[in-house]
């Protein structure tokens, strides 16, 4: 399974409630950051990464996005689209949608997050650790959100978004790669968070970690979209 061929799942089809006003009539990934939408950024990134595949799950305003970045050839990157339907699925339910699209192995990316690493390190990691999934971790000690994995030996131990251990000084670092698998036995069209299939394929012992040392950017807060923007324009 070579590396560049692995798509690209990005999770894009919430409704981006903490960005409001601005995601009252734009979904996310077309908020302007440094001048353009978003997507274009996290696009540049993949594409210098080698990941030319991308799937988009979409649900809230996405037609709009197909409408801006169609089949991705504009951008040399083929780009594919899995929308809810009548009803948002969550994290884990929309990428049961997308899984005919995905193929044996797959990225997942979440639609507010700017990673400017080494995406193929990390698809190499996971490929050679053997489990259905993989998460990427980074040692935040509660400085940019709560932090919610205990991660020690270079293993998982624990992941839980609502019930804090001490121990616990990472956090999920917004990056995944997981294979179909991980998802079977949840119920298709239903709503599944994508934290509730981590925590079972952890208890399960499929679940790898990988630990990041760069820092994470984001736009799901003003907070961060503020950041972010201020970041980009002084380095484009």
């Amino acid at each position: 399974m070579a590396l560049s061929t692995l798509p690209v799942a990005i999770l894009a089809g919430g409704l981006a409630t903490r960005l409001k006003p601005i995601t009252e009539k734009v979904p996310k990934l077309l908020v302007e950051v440094a001048g353009e939408p978003f997507f274009s950024h996290q696009l540049r990134l993949l594409k210098k990464a080698g990941l030319t595949k991308v799937v988009l799950c979409v649900g809230y305003l996405g037609e709009k996005i197909v409408e801006s970045y169609g089949n991705g050839s504009d951008w040399g990157i083929e780009i594919k689209y899995s929308f809810d339907g009548p009803k948002l699925l969550g994290t884990g339910g929309a990428l049961m949608q997308a899984l005919p699209l995905l193929g044996p192995a797959f990225y997942v990316l979440y639609g507010d997050s700017y990673l400017p690493i080494d995406y193929r390190a990390v698809g190499d990691a996971f490929l050679k650790s053997g489990k259905l999934g993989l998460m990427t971790v980074y040692e935040n000690r509660e400085l940019y959100d709560s932090s919610n994995v205990w991660f020690e030996g270079g293993a998982i131990r624990a992941y839980d978004k609502m019930n804090k251990l001490p121990s616990m000084r990472h956090i999920d670092y917004g990056l995944g790669v997981f294979k179909p698998g991980a998802f079977e036995g949840y119920p298709r069209g239903e709503v599944v968070d994508l934290a509730v299939v981590q925590k079972a394929l952890l208890s399960a012992g499929q679940l790898a970690g990988y630990e990041m040392t760069q820092r994470f950017y984001e736009i799901g807060s003003h907070a961060g979209l503020a950041e972010l923007n201020q970041l980009l324009k002084n380095t484009v």
